[in-house]
């Protein structure tokens, strides 16, 4: 039913149902470029070519789009709309570069393999083949519509689907050159067969560390980082330390809403001086959207739909039955039983007569009286003569049904129909015909058949939400402040300490992302203003504030612990990430250098030295496993060292090993060297587009201007 709701059989000119991935050019290349011309406001440059906020603004609106329809939250999808449009940019100059090109005919020839397209069965006809001509015509007659809106949707969204185009051809021909030598299979086969039989000794980093404790400086750090940086390559970030504290409501705030439920579920509200209460009332909708913190819901619900505490109970329940009080999270809940019935599902068909000015009447030249007549009109007749359906379609404004009968197909109380078709499906029986207006004009519907389903549920639940007084606000108000006045002007660690010393909620996130929209562990709807308050070019490192949430009266003290400007990370911010890498390495030196000291010329004398036992195993190359513990080096080792001959000291991910080999066999595996060959090129294919488009990234001059921008907008 396209009209109605969601342009059944035109998914493409829908805004945002396109599937993003982040990082996942290679199957769904998803941005846009400029649609309407240049604008003032430039956010950034890839190899010079402007993003420009036009650019960065579609593709957050299409993100934040997509988010809502799945329900999930559209705050914070800044910075993966900034690398989407990134990527958009790497793509199209690779593209452009390589002397490829995507011309109209190219468009609509590979459309069909496109996703948006290719998963709608209704763009083939019986034979399988792509209906392009109808999806041309379609488009065109969106275009002479009139209706700006849908027809720029559509132009967004082949700018996406171009994207994905660009990204399978660039791929596709860089591709062919990738192959796999006999030589490189064969070697493959030679590290997958091969066994090494090893005795070994292994000095456990953690074990030896007890005995011999190290610390890793900030210059231990840097060394590290400065032996990988690309590892390391940061954009601006912030470290900063967070107090939460809540303005939890008190028992005693709870009796008081406690109290308040009570009296309006059995002695009665103020308004009636105390004659009408939630359970005697008349006007249930009227009671709940007077008295209620949330307001009145008519819609039928399924029992596991419902409060847990009332679920198990409505089956048996007659209607006009109460429940409670009772608490559902931080509410108090009284609930009302008002009626109870199967979930019909609806197969039903429908004309639509439009007129001019309305969603669906762009092409129309009628009024709404003259539109409200002519459906009276039809309506009449085909009450008295439903057979003559078929005759009176021409007259639709909903080609898609139209073009099936009128057939909307089966439908719920569930589809996302608009409400008043929806009403007149569930207030009718089979054969009914009736005239709806809808704010697409009127639709003369027939329903043609009906089949039950599970019982539902009509609940009225008057809520009253647990807050904290005025009182308790105050005291978090109080504590609050006591806190940063004890800590300005003071060093990070006795921010920590006084927070950890009294219970406080502390969080500590080091590496927080201009635009990231959330801040690890708190997630309240002041983070995005601590996280601009933290970039404010006039912030210093030991700065110091207090936030208030909305509408709870939690308070949280931010205190600003290092400013990373872009470029390689600050060692402090990533300790936590990389010091255990760090501290094994220094382990492993010491360890390594009492064993090459000690010129031990057998397995048992190191083993002696460091209180270990000398073990057995056998090494695989591509199952490189020692002890429950992966260890590739040591299988390198055990293929490298002479027969008999001690090893040297091996750095392992777990421990230091020293080993000596007894013997290697051939354990012979399933599969010739044209399997393996085929394997490796699968693999390799797999890989190759991710690992490009990181290439181009890494190898890219990106310019970011947000900050900037940002910070300048802010001050105006």
């Amino acid at each position: 039913m396209a009209v109605l709701g969601e342009i059944r059989n035109r998914p493409w000119l829908l805004m945002g149902i396109i599937a993003v991935a982040m990082l996942a050019f290679v199957v769904n290349p998803d941005s846009l470029e400029q649609l309407f011309g240049a604008k003032p406001g430039v956010y950034g440059k890839v190899n010079g070519d402007e993003i420009t906020k036009e650019d960065f603004d579609d593709q957050l609106f299409i993100l934040q789009q997509q988010a809502q329809q799945q329900g999930q939250p559209t705050k914070g999808l800044e910075e993966q709309a900034w690398q989407m449009v990134v990527q958009s940019k790497l793509i199209k100059q690779q593209f452009e570069k390589m002397g490829l090109t995507l011309t109209d005919d190219m468009f609509y020839n590979q459309l069909q393999f496109d996703p948006m397209f290719a998963q709608n069965p209704e763009n083939f006809d019986a034979k399988g083949n792509f209906k392009v001509q109808e999806i041309k015509k379609q488009i065109e007659e969106l275009r002479n519509s009139g209706n700006v809106e849908m027809y720029n949707n559509w132009l967004k969204t082949k700018k996406a689907i171009e994207y994905r185009m660009m990204a399978r051809q660039l791929f596709a021909n860089v591709s062919t050159g990738i192959t796999v030598s006999k030589k490189e299979a064969e070697e493959m086969m030679k590290q997958r067969d091969q066994v090494a039989d090893i005795d070994f000794v292994k000095v456990d980093y953690a074990t030896y560390a007890q005995k011999n404790p190290v610390k890793v400086t900030t210059k231990d750090l840097e060394d590290y980082i400065k032996k990988h940086p690309i590892l390391f390559k940061r954009d601006a970030s912030r470290n900063i330390g967070l107090v939460y504290f809540p303005a939890a409501a008190s028992p005693q705030d709870e009796a008081v809403t406690q109290a308040e439920i009570n009296k309006l579920f059995s002695k009665g509200t103020d308004m009636s001086d105390g004659k009408e209460n939630f359970q005697n009332t008349t006007n249930d909708s009227m009671f709940v959207s007077l008295n209620s913190d949330l307001p009145y819901n008519p819609t039928y619900f399924s029992a596991e739909q419902l409060p847990a505490a009332i679920k198990d109970k409505v089956a048996g329940a007659a209607v006009g039955t109460t429940f409670g009080p009772y608490k559902e999270q931080n509410f108090y809940v009284v609930s009302k039983l008002l009626d109870k019935k199967p979930s019909d599902s609806t197969l039903s068909r429908h004309i639509l007569v439009s007129y001019k000015g309305n969603q669906a009447g762009a092409n129309e030249t009628r009024t709404k009286e003259e539109a409200k007549k002519l459906a009276d009109s039809i309506g009449a007749v085909l009450k008295a003569t439903p057979a003559k359906f078929a005759e009176f379609l021409k007259y639709s404004s909903d080609p898609g049904s139209a073009g099936q009968g009128g057939s909307v197909g089966w439908t719920t109380p569930a589809t996302p129909f608009v409400p008043e078709y929806l009403s007149f499906l569930a207030n009718n029986g089979k054969g009914a015909t009736g005239v709806v207006e809808t704010q697409f004009g009127y639709h003369i519907i027939n329903i043609e058949d009906k089949k039950s389903g599970a019982m539902t549920y009509k609940v009225a639940n008057l809520v009253k939400a647990i807050k904290p007084s005025d009182k308790t606000e105050s005291e978090v108000y109080t504590k609050a402040t006591r806190f940063i006045q004890q800590i300005q002007g003071k060093t990070f660690n006795d921010f920590a300490n006084v927070a950890k010393k009294n219970n406080y909620q502390f969080f500590n996130p080091k590496e927080v992302g201009r635009f990231q929209g959330q801040l690890p562990g708190l997630g309240t709807d002041k983070d995005e203003e601590i996280i601009a308050w933290a970039f404010n070019k006039k912030r210093e490192k030991g700065d110091a504030d207090i936030f208030t949430v909305d509408g709870t009266g939690d308070r949280i003290v931010a205190y600003l612990n290092g400013i990373q400007d872009p470029g390689t990370a600050d060692p402090e911010a990533v300790r936590d990430q990389i010091e255990p890498i760090v501290k094994n390495r220094i382990l492993a030196k010491q360890i390594s250098d009492k064993i090459t000291a000690a010129k031990a010329t057998s397995l048992d004398q190191i083993a002696k030295m460091f209180g270990s036992a000398k073990q057995t195993a056998q090494v695989n190359m591509l199952s490189p496993q020692i002890a429950g513990a992966m260890e590739p080096k040591v299988a390198g080792a055990a293929f490298g060292v002479a027969k008999g001959k001690v090893s040297n000291p091996v750095e392992g991910m777990t421990g230091v090993y020293v080993l000596v080999k007894k013997s290697e066999t051939l354990n012979k595996q399933p599969g010739d060297i044209k399997q393996v060959t085929q394997a490796l090129a699968s693999q390799n294919s797999q890989q190759f587009g991710q690992a490009l488009l990181k290439s181009l990234q890494d190898n890219a001059k990106i310019e970011d201007y947000r900050i900037e921008v940002y910070n300048q907008a802010a001050q105006q």
